[in-house]
């Protein structure tokens, strides 16, 4: 007995956590940043009338997709194909291919190629999120193959054959699934100048140049398909791609009038700043008419159909600008996140439509399934034991270190307050919501705004006696429910009370955030609500050093507080929004950093990075490093203990690093930061 084995990663999981959540106070904030420029874009579209106001558009969102993905390769050499094996499935044969998408990046393939001899029409099918990867959609695979086309199926990158932390030492992926793999080589690419989209791109272009060159393939007539993560790789695969004919894709459609707050996409799924850039979903399937776009939902869909449709009206609209209404279908199946059987006969009647005029029979029937172990097209079903094969992470390193340019400190200070890393004006008022009096210090819980729309919550520790006292920002730490995030102690709470009892008047703050949406998946912190930051324009972690900033301005109106004697001190990666803000601001006289990652370009030569999103300014490694960001302090101190790699772990790169003898006490560190 053949079956069909999933296990479901990206978007599904993804949402899950955030589905259900009442929107947090940065999340509101977020998004009704988003929902205005939905609005300046919803204005512009309406304006547009004529064809030639259309084609104008749509060339300036291509230019402003390709900007931000950072082009695609350029790369157009030998794709080195071959077929590996093959399956017989009575109306069909199943080809095992695979084929290099860049020199060494290699993708694994089924070709469903229809029995009888002919020259036949071609159908892309990217697959969704599954971890295996290309059997997801073999069952319309054979379907369109029993029906005289032939159909193309895929692994993804990071999926089926294609893992990119696959350990032989675990049989398993480290990093957990591809979902996590987009994310966090989505994450790297964007610290280099790039999106990992561009990569997932290409291999669908890839793909079609293996098909054109197939001799059993008619090359005026291909067309590509695929549902939630694949249906999303094909919207952005034709808009680059001429080459398509006709498209089809479902459950990922949806506006980001609703999308922003509730499912949020994968990497390779959301180019950069793509609202701040004017953009929407509907842009995709309006920058590639008139081509013939069939657009799908599911009655169940966490992409819910009213979404769905609301993009399918405006690109309607648009399709009428260019008297090609016809080529534009919407369809609703009952059901889940998926491609229900009633579903796939629309795709198959919209493929005879448009490739085979007309002619062929609609009806889903069944058909011969294969397990992912049967289809698995290299011997060890890892693109691993290929010859010269390359992982992503490689590739990624190799194109920073290719566009590399140094900048100068001073440039990357300007970089940093343009991204509004200042504290310039008058600190905020406080409002105190409550105060315990202790032993040697009274604490007090305090509310002020970071700027207008955002407040923030710190904790202040108050040592008793008269006189100005130093002062000290302290980045509030919490235990993080992550795998291998090693700390010495599960929160600040500790250093704080020695700082107090010390003589510090303290100030422990609590980063803005949307906690509901941290998921506490490997590796990747917050990712979310870095991602919907940087789709309006703006970026977390600079917002986060302009709140320390805001903090030491608070400290620094006190009565009680020597305003030339303000420090800081931070964990792990917010070492980052610490040091990012003493480089535009005196007043933080000196810093301790404890674990804080030492270097951007060393990690990107690592092939795992964890959470890189906490410290994501879009193209900042390709000019500056973390020294840059020390070298900016000048003569103030940097008291840096423990500096670790990308998976938490201390290293010893040589430099003026302090680090912890076994046994040794917190005591004596905080005695030495105070000196």
């Amino acid at each position: 007995m053949h079956f069909l084995l999933t296990r479901t990663w990206g978007l599904l999981l993804i949402c899950a956590s955030t589905a259900n959540a009442q929107p947090d106070a940065l999340l509101s904030w977020m998004d009704g940043q988003a929902q205005t420029l939905l609005d300046q874009r919803e204005r512009r579209i309406a304006s547009i009338q004529t064809k030639q106001e259309a084609e104008k558009h749509k060339a300036s969102v291509r230019r402003k997709l390709l900007e931000s993905i950072g082009g695609l390769p350029s790369y157009d050499g030998p794709l080195h194909a071959r077929v590996t094996g093959r399956l017989m499935a009575g109306t069909h044969t199943i080809e095992k291919v695979i084929f290099e998408s860049l020199p060494g990046f290699y993708i694994t393939a089924n070709v469903y190629k229809p029995n009888s001899p002919g020259k036949y029409p071609a159908v892309l099918i990217p697959a969704g999120h599954t971890q295996e990867g290309k059997p997801e959609p073999q069952i319309v695979a054979a379907n369109l193959a029993s029906k005289g086309f032939l159909a193309l199926t895929y692994d993804p990158i990071g999926q089926g054959e294609r893992e990119q932390t696959y350990l032989p030492q675990l049989g398993r992926a480290l990093s957990g699934g591809g979902g996590n793999e987009h994310l966090e080589l989505g994450a790297r690419s964007i610290l280099s100048g790039q999106s990992v989209a561009r990569y997932f791109i290409f291999d669908a272009k890839r793909a079609v140049d293996y098909l054109v060159n197939r001799p059993d393939v008619d090359a005026e007539r291909i067309a590509v398909t695929g549902c939630s993560g694949g249906g999303a790789i094909a919207a952005y695969a034709a808009v680059f791609d001429a080459r398509f004919k006709a498209a089809a894709a479902g459950c990922f459609i949806n506006s980001f009038r609703t999308m922003f707050t509730g499912p949020t996409a994968d990497s390779e799924m959301s180019p950069p700043r793509f609202l701040a850039n004017g953009m929407d979903m509907a842009d995709l399937f309006e920058s590639s008419a008139p081509l013939p776009w069939l657009m799908m939902a599911t009655t169940g869909d966490y992409f819910t159909p009213d979404g769905a449709r609301s993009v399918y009206q405006e690109v309607e609209r648009w399709y009428s600008v260019y008297g090609a209404r016809d080529r534009l279908q919407f369809f609703v199946g009952e059901g889940p996140h998926g491609t229900p059987k009633e579903s796939r006969e629309q795709i198959y009647k919209w493929m005879i439509r448009w490739l085979k005029d007309g002619n062929g029979d609609p009806t889903d029937k069944a058909v011969k399934l294969f397990n992912h172990h049967d289809l698995q097209v290299t011997d060890s079903g890892h693109v691993d034991q290929e010859p010269g094969s390359r992982k992503l992470w490689q590739i990624i390193d190799e194109e920073y270190r290719k566009n590399k340019k140094k900048r100068s400190v001073a440039e990357m200070v300007d970089a940093l307050r343009k991204l509004g890393v200042s504290a310039s004006g008058r600190a905020p008022s406080v409002e105190t919501i409550t105060q315990v009096n202790g032993k040697d210090f009274r604490t007090e819980q305090i509310r002020f705004d970071g700027e207008a729309g955002v407040r923030l919550n710190a904790k202040l520790y108050v040592p008793y006696g008269d006189g100005r006292k130093p002062a000290i920002v302290v980045v509030e730490e919490k235990r993080l429910p992550v795998p291998l995030f090693v700390q010495r102690s599960q929160s600040t709470e500790a250093v704080c009370e020695a700082l107090a009892k010390a003589g510090q008047i303290v100030l422990e703050l609590e980063q803005r955030d949307s906690p509901a949406a941290n998921e506490g998946r490997p590796f990747l912190g917050n990712w979310v609500t870095n991602e919907r930051a940087d789709l309006i324009g703006r970026n977390l972690p600079a917002m986060r050093a302009h709140d320390i900033l805001i903090a030491a301005g608070v400290l620094a109106a006190r009565g009680d507080v020597e305003a030339t004697a303000i420090s800081g001190y931070a964990r792990g990666a917010k070492g980052f929004w610490l040091l990012a803000a003493a480089a535009v601001d005196q007043r933080l006289r000196k810093i301790w950093l404890d674990r804080t990652p030492w270097s951007f370009e060393a990690g990107l030569g690592a092939p795992l990075m964890s959470h890189l999103f906490d410290v994501l300014i879009p193209g900042f490694a390709l000019h500056w490093d973390f020294h840059d960001l020390v070298e900016a302090l000048g003569t103030r101190r940097v008291f840096w203990t423990d500096p670790a790699n990308w998976t938490n772990q201390v290293v010893f790169p040589g430099g003026p690093y302090r680090y912890r003898y076994v046994g040794e006490s917190e005591d004596s560190l905080l005695a030495e930061f105070l000196r």
